[in-house]
């Protein structure tokens, strides 16, 4: 098996996917801004392999440069889960500042795009590749006050369909997953009144855990989800599903 490369992989989503990548016996490049080395020491303690890489994916000649290291160290690389992104700046659509709103694209969007292109020219001469972009149900249900990391989120679904019908004549699956409320650590940190509200939100009453959204990320880089290409496979709890009731409750 070649080698994946996961970004945003310090902690969350990210990380969760490399380790579950790494337990199905791919070499594991994990790639973050912050830190990356924790999760490629975990995958090794548990006899897997693992490289840590730390560049910013909206630098294309830093990307570009972690591919050369990759290749040389791992081998190609076979698959590219693009998980690295933010959803940092709150504000209604009439207040967010233009740079507020270019810096969202920047990571969301462009540095996903540019995360996962130095791969597909390999891909499609290998005849074999999967990528996985990890956008959110922000981009198909809107999220208030987060006008642009919701725009960014929907435009990776149409990069993913677009790339699936380029890359599969070679075999290439292109597919994206929409998590809802996860249980990471930026989740976890919010007060607690707006925790139990949120969960109320969900038909499933829970968030779901980093792991539970990496087994679907690993079940498309797998061998078994071979004919899914430019799906986009919700992980909410039900969250995108209309609660609207004509009848009782109960």
């Amino acid at each position: 098996m070649s080698c994946a490369l996961v970004t945003g992989a310090a902690g969350g989503i990210g990380r969760a996917t490399a380790v579950a990548l790494a337990a199905q016996g791919w070499r594991v490049a994990v790639a973050d801004l912050r830190s990356p080395g924790a999760t490629a020491a975990a995958i090794r303690d548990a006899g897997g392999t693992a490289l840590a890489l730390a560049f910013d994916i909206r630098d294309a000649k830093a990307t570009g440069a972690a591919y050369e290291r990759i290749e040389s160290e791992l081998g190609p690389v076979g698959a590219v889960v693009a998980n690295a992104g933010v959803a940092d700046r709150l504000a209604r659509a009439e207040k967010i500042d233009p740079e507020a709103w270019r810096a969202e694209m920047e990571v969301n969007l462009t540095g996903a795009f540019l995360s996962l292109q130095p791969a597909l020219a390999g891909m499609k001469e290998r005849g074999a590749g999967r990528v996985v972009a990890v956008s959110s149900i922000a981009a198909t249900d809107g999220l208030a006050g987060q006008v642009a990391y919701s725009a960014a989120k929907a435009g990776l679904l149409g990069m993913v369909r677009t790339l699936a019908l380029e890359m599969a004549p070679s075999g290439t699956t292109v597919n994206a997953v929409l998590p809802g409320m996860i249980a990471t650590e930026k989740v976890e940190a919010m007060p607690d009144d707006i925790k139990a509200r949120s969960r109320q939100r969900v038909p499933m009453r829970r968030f779901a855990s980093p792991e539970e959204v990496a087994s679907v990320i690993a079940f498309l880089c797998s061998d078994a989800a071979s004919y899914v290409t430019g799906a986009w496979l919700p992980v909410d709890g039900g969250i995108g599903l209309s609660n609207l009731t004509m009848g009782r409750e109960g």
